[in-house]
């Protein structure tokens, strides 16, 4: 199999989402995949020397981070496949899940020209100094979403002669 490369961005807010994006960069290259990992707002240079594009950024008040948004819109042609995450719930309550969810669809839905391979919501963390402070981040969870990534990269990278 061919080396696939990959770029993992992010927008963050309080760091929350620069450590999954991490993760998940750190869960690739275990799978014998090249990442950079990045910042979205940095990327600025066309994508066209990697295989796959993972973008993360928190939802907060019903929207997606606005660095994820313009990644997208100053991507419009040339993006590779691209798998998207949004870090947000901070409670257990199903619907809250469900609304970010909905939340990160709807953003998503500004931008016609992307079918993401798979989209994924992952549970935040409060913001610093809060009291009683909780982070529904589920390493397994994301670890496990990123596995099934690097099976998707496996299938599509061509082949080497």
């Amino acid at each position: 199999m061919a080396m696939t490369t990959a770029l993992v961005a992010f927008a963050t807010r309080n760091g929350s989402t620069k450590q999954v994006a991490e993760d998940i960069a750190e869960t690739l290259c275990l799978e014998g995949i090249t990442v950079e990992c990045r910042p979205a707002r940095d990327v600025r240079e066309p994508l066209r020397r990697y295989d796959l594009v993972v973008l993360g950024a928190p939802l907060y008040n019903g929207r997606w981070h606005r660095d994820a948004r313009r990644f997208l819109k100053r991507h419009r042609t040339g993006l590779p496949p691209i798998a998207v995450f949004g870090v947000g719930p901070r409670t257990d309550h199903g619907p809250t899940w469900l609304r970010a969810r909905e939340q990160l669809d709807r953003s998503l839905s500004r931008f016609p020209w992307i079918t993401p391979t798979t989209i994924a919501v992952f549970g935040g963390v409060d913001p610093p100094g809060r009291r009683n402070r909780r982070d529904l981040r589920d390493w397994v969870a994301i670890r496990t979403w990123t596995h099934r990534l690097t099976q998707f990269a496996a299938r599509h990278t061509p082949p080497s002669f």
